[in-house]
């Protein structure tokens, strides 16, 4: 077995007690892949019973998401990483792969568990699953908790004055800059007590996860390091290194300057709050734009998953219901390919393309461009940009892709108005001045192998202006939000 393991492989519902063993408590792994500020092991700890661990990786349950190949890249280290950390403890991480709620509930029974925690989820499987896990596990006296681990405003608390969902991002964040402060977080847990029992468990190996014939991952492996750790190193560099610069830089593709933190909180290897109040210590004497610019972003965040929580269909179905009867082109592949392999003949939706293809990310800036290279001068559906982004990033954010789509495609929450066009050249002359962007992501630039415009700017423009007309009075859809 490749992992740092006590717990054995075996059988689903196999577990070996002790007797007179105190009933443990489960704490449950999802997108919260660290040991400090996680307040569903903290609270575990708290109890003073031992603790299993488990991670679930779910793709069965009714409406889940299957993860993209780059986030199973992203999971796999993250995870081996994970892994070591809890080991250093004398704790192993159980591995379990299928429907949460069986396994959940499986586990609890064969452990007579007397608690199971874990940090909320804001998708609305997600949320069914644990509601049907809470309904289930109190009938056999086990204790089952949700907490907030992963939000710094859980999303039924910020509302308007009507007490409805916000759906423009600048009034949302003025009422989060209202509202009490983020709490402090809780402390690296510098001991654990382990179950002494055994729970079967899968071998991360065998599940597959990283690429193999072909392995498409070692762009991947020279640009990021998963990891808790790491994670922490990231913001420690930035906040020391960019923040200075970074309201004057960040729309700068060539410049070193974001943190680059947006994977790490995607997979909750460090959390919001650990940012935030990191943030506003190492600026305390003298804030500036860049720390206030800063936590906007992580607001950006926060605003997306608010929109999720109330709109459960966001990666699939318009927000704005109007944009239903959008006259997207008939879905050219060939266009498409040409966007996805970054071959438009437009340097800098090329080069922010082949930048994801190899690395699992890209520059924020150059994500509006391509994305609204992709919508409107190709008129092709955002739906087909978010499923690309959703299989290429490494940080593809269940709230922050669809709502970032759908923002550029104009139909999403305080989506950017219909008639903004992102003009490609243009934004490569203001944004990548010295070509230092592009030449890093093509190699062909600037000789006759690089590939003519697919499209007329000019044309395509037009053409995008006149589809929107038909939709720019689409109005916003009603409250559809569910409990927790």
């Amino acid at each position: 077995m490749s992992e740092r393991h006590t717990a054995v492989p075996g059988e689903p519902g196999t577990a070996t007690q002790i007797p007179g063993t105190p009933a443990p408590s489960i704490v449950w792994f999802r997108d919260d892949l660290r040991l400090a500020d996680h307040p569903a092991l903290h609270h575990a700890i708290t109890r003073g019973a031992p603790v299993v661990a488990v991670f679930v990786l779910d793709e069965e349950s009714p409406g889940i998401r299957p993860l993209g190949g780059a986030s199973l890249w992203w999971l796999h280290n993250s995870l081996r990483s994970l892994t070591a950390s809890l080991g250093d403890l004398g704790v192993p991480l159980v591995l379990r792969r299928g429907p949460a709620e069986s396994i959940i509930t499986e586990i609890a029974a064969s452990t007579r568990a007397g608690a199971v925690y874990w940090n909320r989820r804001y998708g609305q499987a997600e949320r069914d699953v644990d509601t049907r896990i809470k309904a289930t596990l109190p009938g056999s006296d086990c204790d089952a908790q949700s907490f907030a681990g992963s939000l710094l405003f859980e999303p039924w608390t910020i509302t308007t004055g009507q007490g409805n969902p916000y759906s423009v991002f600048t009034p949302f964040w003025r009422a989060c800059n209202a509202a009490p402060l983020p709490r402090n977080p809780y402390p690296a847990p510098t001991a654990i007590v382990p179950w002494p029992g055994q729970v079967a468990t899968d071998d991360l190996d065998d599940w597959g996860l990283e690429p193999h014939s072909p392995d498409w991952a070692d762009g991947l492996r020279a640009a990021w390091q998963p990891g808790e750790a790491p994670a922490h190193k990231r913001l420690h560099d930035f906040l020391s290194d960019s923040l200075g610069s970074y309201a004057e830089q960040r729309d700068l593709p060539a410049e070193n300057v974001t943190s680059r933190l947006s994977p790490h909180l995607r997979w909750g290897e460090i959390s919001p709050y650990q940012v935030w109040h990191a943030t506003r210590e190492a600026t305390a004497g003298s804030p500036g734009k860049g720390p206030v610019r800063f936590l906007t972003e992580l607001g950006w965040r926060e605003f997306s998953y608010h929109v999720l929580f109330h709109a459960p269909h966001l990666a699939t179905e318009n927000w704005r219901p109007g944009f239903d009867a959008f006259p997207w082109h008939p879905l050219d592949e060939t266009a498409l390919e040409a966007w996805q392999r970054g071959r438009t003949g437009f340097p800098l939706v090329d080069a922010g393309m082949r930048e994801l293809w190899r690395t699992g990310t890209m520059h924020n800036r150059v994500r509006m461009v391509t994305a609204s290279f992709l919508t409107k001068n190709l008129l092709i559906d955002w739906r087909e940009g978010e499923r690309w982004f959703w299989d290429t990033l490494v940080d593809a954010d269940p709230a922050s892709n669809p709502a970032s789509w759908q923002w550029v495609a104009g139909s999403g929450a305080d989506a950017a108005p219909y008639f903004r066009v992102f003009n490609p050249q243009l934004q490569f002359a203001k944004f990548d001045p010295n070509e230092t962007y592009v030449r890093a992501n093509i190699d062909e630039w600037g000789t006759d192998a690089y590939p003519a415009p697919i499209v007329d700017l000019a044309d395509s423009r037009r053409a995008a202006l006149a589809a929107y007309e038909q939709v720019k009075g689409a109005k916003t859809p009603p409250d559809s939000s569910g409990t927790v």
